[in-house]
């Protein structure tokens, strides 16, 4: 029987689970596809961080609670995708106000569907952009036809803390995330690790 947390039967993780805190709040703005998806890592966000959460994305329906959040003044919100022409990727800022939180929104899909994502979402045009360039290449290998110089969800989670200066919950989090990869072909294997 799997473990209802984390979903491995024979190598639960959830002992070296760890518990989060940022600055920022997180919103995971995941395509239908990826809910039911065992190699999903935004979920390795949304058990150790309380204050990120899923929104699901359809084209249609744009998430409520989402837009109400971006129209409150006290939310600085940031859409994480690469800059194109019209929409210049910006440094990250922190804001000076005590009552400004930032609001991180992460596409929590393949590639090709987060492209679809921002193409057919007018409403994420007019967020701020904060394009990820990473230093290394990712460790996920989960899913074929990875590209060179994309990160997984979790990946862009843990290089967002540390551009938001919170080096201790980006390693706790390079951490759970490592184990979550190197016990995921075991337990698929049926075996432990």
């Amino acid at each position: 029987m799997a473990c209802q947390r984390c979903g491995f039967q024979f190598n639960c993780i959830c002992a070296v689970e760890p518990q989060l805190q940022s600055v920022a709040d997180f919103v995971l703005l995941t395509h239908p596809r990826e809910c039911n998806k065992d190699t999903n890592t935004g979920v390795l966000m949304t058990r150790t961080l309380p204050s990120c959460r899923v929104e699901m994305w359809h084209r249609t329906q744009p998430p409520q609670a989402l837009l109400d959040q971006l129209k409150n003044p006290h939310y600085q919100a940031w859409l994480v995708f690469p800059s194109d022409e019209q929409h210049p990727a910006l440094p990250l800022t922190l804001p000076t106000a005590t009552d400004t939180k930032i609001l991180l929104i992460i596409l929590d899909a393949t590639w090709q569907e987060a492209r679809k994502i921002v193409r057919k979402s007018p409403w994420l045009n007019q967020l701020p952009r904060i394009a990820i360039t990473p230093q290394y290449t990712s460790s996920y290998a989960l899913r074929r036809n990875q590209q060179p110089g994309h990160l997984c969800t979790c990946e862009v989670g843990i290089e967002l803390l540390n551009l938001m200066h919170e080096p201790q919950a980006a390693q706790q989090l390079q951490t759970y995330f490592e184990h979550f990869i190197h016990t995921y072909h075991a337990d698929k294997s049926g075996h432990a690790k």
